[in-house]
């Protein structure tokens, strides 16, 4: 019969002048208490079950405190991000794709969420572009909630409409922001979403045109990638942006999701 191989388990090593002594605690019962001396004095160990405990509710605040000052920082992120109330809730998982199509664009904007970190590096923008009521901007607030939540990424949430509102205010003093104030806080988010680009029939003003070469510009430049959100289609675009912003969109690969289906407000899911 084969002989058991047998584990010699090494006795605890203290340190020279170290005395073992039982000792009692009035929660735990005995223990070995250990006994150092220091400089002649003697200095000697607690109940390790106390100890433990102790640890672990150390260890339990230190959590609580990290998970209050996340919820926190994610509370400043969404209120920074200025997405509206109706949509700022908005997740992958309440999106209802029931076509092919539909799928295809719910599994692509997941795609660019999670890849978010790697988007980042290299500034590649999307474009939702198609019907309205078609859950375009149901899923570029998706994309941007789900950044927040998982990386330490900032997203903000504009339409053009707001921005060139807040930009005209500075111009007969009723804001308290500057212009280059306005665009700095465009351009500085990790992610930006610009929405309703292209909703006037009118061909696009020279101050609109401006506005954006300087938002998309300023973030082509610092790499930094944005959501496009509009109405128009692919070929229609350029018109509405200009073609210097087209160009600078599609630097990098610009993703491109046609939202063709019809109109899904009213119905379940939207």
């Amino acid at each position: 019969m084969p002989s058991e191989n047998v584990v010699a388990i090494p006795a605890p090593v203290y340190p020279p002048g170290t005395r073992i002594q039982s000792a009692t605690c009035e929660t735990h019962g005995e223990y070995e208490q250990k006994v150092y001396s220091v400089l002649g004095r003697d200095l000697k160990s607690g109940c390790p079950e106390c100890s433990r405990i102790r640890a672990e509710g150390e260890e339990a605040r230190k959590q609580a405190q990290e998970s209050q000052l996340l919820r926190m920082r994610m509370a400043e992120k969404l209120g920074a991000a200025l997405i509206p109330r109706r949509f700022m809730d908005k997740t992958f998982d309440q999106y209802v794709a029931k076509t092919a199509e539909q799928r295809k664009a719910l599994n692509t904007c997941r795609r660019y969420a999670a890849e978010f970190v790697d988007i980042a590096e290299t500034g590649r923008c999307l474009l939702l572009l198609g019907k309205p009521g078609t859950g375009k901007t149901h899923l570029a607030v998706a994309i941007a909630n789900e950044i927040m939540a998982t990386t330490t990424a900032t997203a903000v949430y504009r339409t053009i409409g707001a921005v060139l509102q807040a930009i005209r205010a500075t111009y007969d003093h009723t804001s308290d922001q500057s212009e280059s104030q306005i665009l700095s806080s465009l351009i500085s988010p990790s992610l930006l979403i610009l929405d309703e680009i292209g909703v006037s029939k009118e061909k696009p003003s020279d101050f609109e045109l401006t506005t954006l070469f300087s938002i998309i510009n300023g973030r082509y430049e610092e790499l930094r990638p944005t959501v496009i959100v509009s109405n128009l289609d692919a070929k229609a675009l350029p018109a509405a942006i200009g073609e210097r912003c087209a160009d600078r969109l599609r630097e990098g690969g610009v993703i491109v999701i046609p939202f063709e289906w019809e109109s899904q407000r009213g119905k379940e899911g939207f």
